[in-house]
């Protein structure tokens, strides 16, 4: 293996998740009163997605390679508001924690009625690991949306590398079962039994194994950026976690999850992941001033 290798995995940098302050990002400025707008936004993404850009224009020569992982989801989804309905059929509203004990009590149901079962399975299984309480969510990323789309920054910036690298960016999708939530680009919360891809991603595991520094940054983190990097390090093991960067001015909790953000943080560095800033790993890297490509 090549002495120093270094890759940047950018979870989910969508245009969904990025708060913008300016008509940069929409597709044309005509669009910018009535075109889209992004349906989860995280406070200060946009400036996260800048700096992921600025950090690979500045490190080009030192990236060996570039992983971006997409958030791809159905419109009918167990975690979107077209899946629920409440006691006595009116909607669910974005943003609504649903336990087990909610469906069993008749709080709120799915609008399939077939799928009670199954939704009682996952629920349980799901509440079981303990990692997350099960959330209504806006519907975003949907695929083939506008929100579903990289932000043109990081795009824009990660296409330079690969002209000048002449080597394609990787690209992850997860999230396109509609029966479990995925947060992780490691596996989905709870894999279905049917569906390969909700499975431990190996192949991506391996992939990152081969780095000697693997940068991590994205969207967001209090949820895929902490999900997916817990899955890491158990996959990197305590001797290999020093290889694992979170680049903490390059990526952003949803908002009302700040603290759990922070306990992810503390967590992380006390087993022994790096805490950096995108400007301290241009100057570790030794990075030039030159934009390859501009």
């Amino acid at each position: 293996m090549k002495s120093n290798k270094t890759y940047l995995l950018i979870i989910d940098p969508q245009n969904d998740f990025c708060d913008l302050p300016d008509i940069s990002c929409l597709p044309t400025a005509d669009q910018a009163e009535q075109g889209p707008s992004p349906a989860l936004p995280v406070n200060g993404a946009h400036a996260d997605m800048q700096r992921i850009a600025t950090l690979i224009d500045r490190c080009s020569e030192r990236i060996d390679e570039i992983f971006v992982t997409l958030d791809s989801h159905q419109h009918l989804d167990i975690a979107h508001p077209t899946f629920w309905e409440q006691e006595g059929g009116s909607a669910v509203n974005p943003f609504t924690p649903i336990l087990a004990g909610d469906v069993r009590a008749g709080r709120y149901r799915p609008r399939q009625p077939e799928a009670l079962t199954r939704v009682l399975a996952y629920l349980d299984a799901l509440e079981a690991t303990g990692r997350y309480v099960h959330m209504v969510w806006p519907i975003h990323c949907e695929i083939g949306s506008w929100g579903h789309n990289v932000h043109s920054a990081v795009r824009a910036a990660y296409n330079r590398w690969e002209e000048s690298r002449q080597s394609n960016v990787h690209k992850v999708l997860k999230g396109s079962n509609p029966w479990t939530e995925h947060y992780s680009a490691i596996s989905a919360e709870v894999p279905d039994p049917v569906d390969e891809a909700t499975h431990t991603n190996r192949r991506l595991i391996e992939q990152l194994k081969q780095a000697d520094r693997v940068l991590i940054a994205g969207e967001a983190g209090s949820h895929c950026v902490k999900a997916t990097t817990e899955h890491l390090a158990e996959q990197f093991g305590p001797t290999a976690l020093g290889r694992l960067v979170l680049l903490a001015d390059c990526m952003s909790p949803v908002t009302g999850f700040a603290a759990q953000y922070e306990a992810f943080l503390t967590s992380m560095r006390a087993r022994g992941l790096r805490i950096m800033t995108s400007v301290d790993v241009i100057t570790e890297l030794g990075a030039t001033d030159r934009v390859v490509g501009v």
